[in-house]
């Protein structure tokens, strides 16, 4: 039996996901370089990015990524897609053309989202392939979603977690070496006067990147990271990436 050594890469794939207005797409700006295949087309104003042409297709997406992992990324150091929900769209409309389906429910027993499986996993094989070929980050941007989870060990209760279908989720989620929750700090205080209690939320100042689970919100990372960062406009991305990059500086 052979043994190798094994370690976490230093350039992760990153899943940023949270209610819209949060400051994904900005975020997502502030990463090194970033080229940016802008398939939901809601660049915020104030922000210019390098987007890639005509990539209004999963075809138009794939062609993209496979000229990517031939040549290159040229100076770009950072691959964007904003959004996944968007991608998660083409997918469908690919699977559907594909197999003569009208829609994706059409096939019995959800056979149309086990297809949809085979084509997400083609999809993160390519980005996989193309960071670890050329050592490109990729950051993978989605819309928040309030989903019901069923524990066995405690009653069902809701949490944020990436738009997507479930299975489509946990594929990503996998293969993501980071995912993180946008949003406000939020905390639970009561008021008390005389006899009557109102219990009511608050945020703290500003958003945070959340990147280690909660029973609120997916999250999680394999870097050893704080619980949360704060992301001010002016966010120095360093913050986080020195956290994976090690020291590792690229020309």
């Amino acid at each position: 039996m052979q043994t190798r050594s094994m370690t976490a890469t230093n350039n992760p794939i990153v899943l940023i996901h949270g209610a819209p207005g949060r400051g994904k797409t900005t975020l997502a700006s502030r990463f090194e370089r970033p080229l940016f295949f802008a398939l939901e087309r809601g660049i915020p104003s104030g922000i210019e990015v390098a987007a890639v042409a005509d990539a209004d297709s999963f075809e138009a997406v794939l062609t993209t990524l496979r000229e990517i992992y031939s040549d290159g990324a040229g100076d770009y150091r950072t691959i964007v897609f904003d959004t996944l929900d968007v991608l998660e769209a083409h997918l469908i409309e690919y699977v559907c053309a594909k197999y003569q389906w009208k829609n994706i429910e059409q096939p019995a027993f959800g056979k149309g989202w086990i297809a949809c499986d085979d084509e997400w996993r083609r999809f993160l094989r390519a980005i996989n392939t193309i960071r670890n070929k050329h050592g490109l980050t990729f950051v993978l941007v989605a819309h928040t979603a309030i989903e019901r989870i069923d524990d066995p060990r405690a009653p069902s209760y809701t949490c944020y977690a990436p738009k997507l279908h479930r299975r489509a989720r946990a594929l990503v989620m996998d293969a993501s070496d980071i995912v993180g929750f946008l949003a406000e700090d939020l905390r639970v205080v009561t008021d008390e006067n005389g006899f009557h209690e109102r219990t009511r939320a608050t945020a703290a100042p500003g958003r945070f990147l959340f990147v280690e689970g909660r029973p609120a919100f997916f999250a999680k990372n394999r870097f050893s990271m704080p619980e949360k960062f704060p992301v001010p406009i002016d966010l120095d991305i360093t913050a986080l990436s020195s956290h994976w990059t090690k020291g590792v500086i690229h020309d």
